[in-house]
């Protein structure tokens, strides 16, 4: 463009007229250029490329289907969020460069840790206790746990997993289409639930949702999906997202959402610049400088000399040993670096992961805190709460339904009474569970004393609860009598004892 314009004012020159513009314009520079140079010269905005709907490997998507989000007015809210918000940077990395980040140990431990504690103390089932006991011998078969701990780790590398409930229809098309009713038509013992199967999101890929309608149940919730050529019904597959993405977004993830992998790639980024900063430094560190004659080698010669002297130096070279140089022609200096404080700055950059996957240091890293009376309890019971909160938001639903299923396929029906709930992760030290029954005694003397209570409802409330030392323990029988001195408040029970004794005797 801007040859042409020279081209065209010199030939009007030379003809004797004057150029059509004039030959000095003011000098700008627009935003775009600005952000373009400053992020090495990357395109701020392609229409085309810059927010487009997840592309699946060959095969996982069949022949002929289309992208629903194509359809306006979607294709028009997409174009104005690549035009404002999109351009700072973010945007889904792809499951084949995810999958590749879980080879680094950085996102490994992080994801790992997150799907260990969503699945360790795992889930308290209440109910009749025969049908309790059933579902659970049931998910023992199953492997419900240990599918459960997958899942949270796709979830973690991936931003999604699926849970695929296999009838045996595996090898059927037509039944893999059809809606899987959750009541006894579809699941009952004579068509029982056979196995689970995880199933990677880079193998699936979301069928027809609706995008016309916000107000509708199913706006932008996929009611099939592509399984490597097979068209599978949504509810045949329990699909789990920890931490979805806006709907604008959610074709863009093949609705998925954020995987932690790609939450903390900047911080590990800067934990490993940071860390091969930190060795390069204490590598390299000290360096030894030899002032010699280069007259030889600065005037075109060979310098066959100079390299001879500088090998001589480094072969003698040794903290033990005397190196010997030329009184008036060389002189010798160290330059070294100070590398105090390196490892203050490596161990913040590291402390950075923490921070973004939320897990503690003495969990993540075995790091305990330094100093007087330092302690992690407090960062350790709200890491606790997160995952629970994890556990509630992604895994419960899914867990629900296939409770759900796994009753129809062994009794054909569903018991209202049969409930879950995941079990606290927090566990008090052995001292505090006494100093906790020590109290709970003496509240049930003083109110046993006041007549609040009588012996029986205590001796009950001991058989029930699960932290008492008497729990499950057969106490149909009369209460044994007690003595008068332990009837009194703070009466010594010890007498009680030593009376049968000398009875006996």
């Amino acid at each position: 463009m801007i040859i042409d314009r020279i081209r065209s004012a010199g030939r009007a020159l030379f003809a004797g007229t004057a150029p059509t513009e004039t030959a000095t314009r003011e000098l700008r520079i627009s935003e775009r250029a600005r952000w373009e140079a400053a992020r090495g010269h990357g395109r701020a905005f392609d229409g085309d490329a810059t927010f487009r709907p997840y592309t699946p490997p060959p095969g996982v998507r069949p022949a002929g289907a289309i992208a629903m989000d194509e359809a306006p007015p979607v294709s028009t809210a997409t174009t104005w969020a690549a035009a404002t918000q999109y351009h700072e940077g973010l945007g889904f990395l792809g499951y084949p460069y995810l999958a590749e980040l879980s080879q680094r140990a950085e996102y490994r431990s992080i994801v790992e840790k997150w799907a260990e504690h969503a699945t360790r103390k795992w889930i308290k089932l209440t109910g009749p206790d025969e049908t309790v006991k059933a579902i659970e011998a049931e998910m023992e078969r199953l492997r419900v746990r240990s599918a459960f701990n997958e899942v949270a780790e796709q979830d973690g590398f991936f931003g999604r997993s699926q849970l695929f409930m296999d009838f045996g229809d595996a090898d059927k098309p037509d039944e893999l289409r059809a809606p899987l009713a959750i009541d006894s038509r579809k699941v009952s013992p004579e068509r029982p639930l056979k196995a689970l199967k995880t199933v990677e999101p880079i193998w699936s890929y979301p069928g027809g949702y609706n995008t016309s309608n916000p107000l509708a149940q199913d706006f932008y919730r996929p009611s099939a999906w592509y399984v490597y050529g097979k068209t599978v019904h949504a509810s045949r597959m329990l699909t789990f997202v920890g931490r979805e993405v806006p709907d604008i977004l959610k074709p863009a993830y093949a609705f998925g959402g954020l995987a932690l992998s790609q939450m903390a790639k900047p911080y590990v980024d800067n934990w490993l610049r940071t860390r091969q900063s930190v060795s390069d430094m204490t590598h390299s560190f000290s360096t030894m400088v030899l002032a010699t004659n280069m007259e030889d080698t600065l005037s075109g010669g060979s310098g066959d000399q100079l390299f001879a002297r500088v090998d001589l130096f480094n072969a003698t070279r040794d903290n033990r040993g005397a190196m010997v140089i030329d009184k008036n022609s060389e002189a010798l200096e160290n330059v070294a670096v100070p590398i105090a404080g390196l490892d203050k700055l490596q161990a913040q950059a590291l402390e950075q992961l923490s921070s973004v996957s939320g897990i503690p240091l003495v969990i993540l890293l075995g790091v305990t805190p330094s100093g007087l009376n330092a302690s992690s309890d407090g960062e350790v019971r709200s890491f606790y709460a997160a995952v629970k909160a994890y556990q509630e938001k992604t895994l419960g639903e899914p867990l629900r339904i296939l409770i759900d299923v796994i009753q129809l396929s062994l009794f054909g029906k569903i018991d209202p009474e049969v409930r879950f709930e995941f079990e606290d992760l927090w566990e008090m030290s052995d001292k505090d569970k006494a100093d906790i029954r020590k109290s709970d005694a003496d509240a049930d003397v003083a109110y046993i004393n006041a007549g609040v209570v009588d012996p029986e409802e205590a001796r009950e409330r001991l058989r029930q609860d699960e932290t008492s030392l008497y729990h499950g323990v057969d106490l149909s029988g009369p209460a044994p009598e007690m003595g008068d001195t332990a009837t009194e408040e703070g009466g010594d029970l010890s007498t009680e004892a030593e009376e049968p004794l000398s009875e006996a005797a």
